[in-house]
């Protein structure tokens, strides 16, 4: 009797903990049901990975574009928010169920499993500090797992030189750094990101290396802004002009395709210094 009721229990605490760690409502639930099954419906074999890139990635249009979607309750948990997107959990997403695709997966564990695997150092979720928060930290870490490839030095691009600390510097502005271990724990994340050497592609150098992007590359905003690296990600999208666009999660309202070419469109961008094309493996 002893034994089954230490079973249970077990069973209970384990539970327990898994709802902890992920943060994901029925609705959310029910969404990832349906596309994962209308996409494995609609799906064809591609090519190579980047059509299924794009594939996925148009799938999202029209989505709601909402602002801080992982920035909630008072501990870091895996958050799964479908119903709206910011840019960076926009690339994630995609990321996630371009690989399930490929990987001929549809069942939620996998799912949760790959987006850990992506958004957290090493894959591991383990506290506010250990999600990438910068998107450089972001490319180093997922072309260390052979998700991504960071192409910029190879097509025009040089190396990045600047102090990335925008996050403890405006402390006040991230409710999770009001905690003294969260704080130092990404001090010490900023610190890493300065030993890591990083290649962008300056803006006045895009134009002429435009043709060495490809559909399917996610592309990455740098910024001029003090101590901040990346301001806005999104998925490069060859259209009926022959120019790059792109397709992104815009700030503007919802997942999108940008109307101007990349180049143009970055124009208008008044602290944007460049870009970060990084291929999918």
């Amino acid at each position: 009797m002893k034994l089954k009721i230490y079973i249970i229990l077990f069973f209970i605490l384990a539970n327990s903990i898994t709802a902890q760690e992920i943060t994901c409502s029925a609705k959310d639930k029910e969404i990832f049901t349906t596309r994962i099954h209308e996409l494995k419906k609609e799906y064809l074999t591609k090519s190579n990975f980047s059509e299924t890139i794009i594939f996925v990635g148009k799938t999202f249009l029209g989505t709601p574009y909402v602002a801080k979607t992982l920035e909630i309750g008072i501990e870091e948990t895996l958050v799964i928010n479908l119903q709206g997107l910011d840019c960076t959990t926009y690339i994630e997403n995609v990321l996630v169920f371009s690989l399930m695709l490929k990987n001929d997966k549809s069942d939620f564990d996998t799912f949760t499993s790959y987006l850990e695997k992506i958004r957290y150092k090493n894959g591991v979720l383990n506290g506010y500090p250990s999600r990438l928060h910068y998107f450089s930290e972001w490319i180093t870490n997922n072309e260390e797992k052979g998700i991504i490839k960071n192409i910029s030095g190879d097509i025009g691009g040089i190396e990045m030189e600047k102090d990335i600390n925008f996050m403890s510097t405006h402390r006040d502005l991230y409710p999770f750094l009001k905690e003294d271990q969260n704080f130092k724990g990404i001090q010490q994340s900023e610190k890493q990101i300065g030993q890591s050497t990083l290649c962008f592609l300056p803006k006045d150098k895009i134009k002429e290396n435009e043709h060495l992007i490809k559909s399917g590359d996610i592309i990455a905003l740098t910024t001029a802004i003090t101590g901040l690296d990346v301001t806005h990600t999104g998925i490069a999208i060859r259209e009926k002009d022959g120019r790059i666009h792109l397709l992104h999660a815009s700030s503007k309202g919802q997942v999108e395709i940008s109307k101007l070419p990349l180049v143009d469109y970055l124009q208008g961008i008044r602290k944007n210094t460049g870009i970060i094309v990084n291929r999918v493996q």
